[in-house]
């Protein structure tokens, strides 16, 4: 995209080898093709690593939140020339660990170990104070990288959105697909960047000899109301103008509370009393400077959508972003709810069915235990993301034995009015659904 005086300047100097940071994140992961696609050797860091067929790339799985000494990064650095990091946490109790207390440490590793310079991803607006854990984080961390002798280029970019739906993006598209155009409560405007635009500066400015002791806002050419930017990707997608429906305030405290919530069982939502208060405050910046360096206009959002319409994967993505939380919590509720109901209210009948099919009352009350704590353990295991797949294989496995078992022991059931073992068959299809979905990305 880029093809600006900078870049043509820094082309017959890449650097030999790049650490970068956050790899496997949605920036990270666009970066680390980019530089791929250039020969540059990436050294690449993220907390799990997935496979990859990217040759040059060595991939090292590190929890940030514990390299806090710079004796920590030294391995890591060998051979490395520059520091890409773009790492973050939107929220949680590492978000200082990794954006301050390990960065420090990597950068007091950096000048220890000759590298020539570190080009961190910020964001826009923190330097102008704190509305969040987030923003106050991500802004103590630039004044760790400023204070230090490195040549240092500090990024802040706007909510960036992409080809790629993660994060912002996705929940954009997914807001663009709803039957009625949200409004919620204290949004400030948004001056959205590209991702490829992101990226082009990113690694424009990783190569030695390009402008050092610097901080750029990385923004959109114009700010725009966070309505108007749903409104664009719903064009997009090629749905007709939804009704405007303003969301009162406690709805959207509920929506946020829930974006939290769904946070600490592991999920990564962007939504959250975090994203809140940064919403709030807008997203803007000037990107003259960057414009200077770059010797480039940003792309706007219209420009971006126009040369890459919407695909039928794409649309079918935005309508079932919501739908994915909504299956979850319903396997999730579904699982543990019959098993307390097998262990309270419903007792009873649960020993009624196992005696009916042959077992004693011994048996009968020791599998009617069992069963039900089987059935709270796959709700919960399903409920927190990082038990989630296992737990829906277990489900599978367990609708299969009820289907069978049943079918064997009690074949009159799939005659009964309520249908009890006719009800299965959709609780494994939407099991199945789950696993299609468990995925971030």
């Amino acid at each position: 995209m880029y093809e600006s005086r900078a870049e043509r300047v820094l082309e017959p100097t890449p650097p030999s080898r790049v650490l970068l940071l956050g790899a496997g994140g949605f920036i990270g992961s666009a970066v680390l093709a980019r530089l791929n696609t250039e020969g540059v050797e990436v050294r690449a860091v993220a907390r799990r690593p997935e496979p990859s067929a990217l040759a040059g790339v060595e991939w090292r799985a590190l929890d940030l939140a514990t390299l806090l000494e710079p004796n920590d990064w030294l391995l890591h650095l060998e051979g490395v020339d520059v520091v890409v990091n773009c790492a973050g946490v939107l929220q949680g109790a590492e978000s200082r660990a990794v954006h301050v207390d390990s960065a420090r440490a990597l950068y007091g590793a950096c000048e220890r170990a000759a590298v020539l310079r570190v080009v961190l991803v910020s964001a826009v607006g923190v330097e102008r104070g704190a509305v969040s854990e987030f923003s106050a984080t991500k802004a103590a961390g630039e004044q760790a990288l400023m204070a230090t002798s490195l040549d240092w280029v500090v990024l802040r970019p706007s909510v960036v959105v992409g080809r790629a739906a993660y994060g912002g993006t996705a929940l954009l598209r997914g807001l663009a697909a709803l039957p009625v155009a949200l409004e919620f409560p204290d949004t400030g405007p948004l001056q959205v960047v590209q991702l490829d635009d992101l990226v082009a500066t990113i690694v424009a400015l990783s190569r030695p000899g390009a402008p050092a002791h610097l901080a750029l806002d990385v923004v959109g050419p114009e700010p725009l109301p966070f309505p108007a930017v749903v409104a664009m990707f719903r064009q997009w997608l090629r749905l007709p103008p939804a009704r405007p429906w303003r969301v009162p305030r406690f709805i959207a405290a509920l929506s946020y509370g829930l974006g939290d919530f769904a946070r600490m069982l592991g999920w990564r939502s962007p939504a959250g009393s975090i994203a809140r208060r940064e919403l709030a405050r807008g997203a803007v910046g000037d990107p003259a400077a960057w414009q200077t360096i770059m010797g480039s206009e940003p792309t706007s959002l219209a420009q971006a959508l126009a040369r890459e319409p919407a695909s039928a994967q794409e649309r079918r993505f935005a309508r079932l972003y919501f739908v994915k939380p909504a299956v979850f919590a319903v396997l999730a509720l579904f699982w543990i709810g019959t098993g307390l109901i097998s262990l309270g209210p419903g007792w009873g009948r649960a020993l009624e069915y196992l005696r009916a099919g042959g077992a004693s009352q011994g048996l009968a009350v020791t599998a009617a235990i069992v069963g039900a704590l089987v059935d709270i353990a796959v709700g919960v295991g399903i409920a927190f993301r990082h038990t989630a797949r296992r737990a829906l294989f277990a489900a599978l496995a367990v609708s299969v034995f009820y289907l069978l078992a049943g079918t064997v022991a009690l074949p009159q059931l799939w005659l009964e009015p309520l249908g009890p073992l006719l009800k299965i068959l959709p609780i494994i299809v939407l099991n199945v659904v789950a696993l299609g979905l468990v995925e971030d990305r």
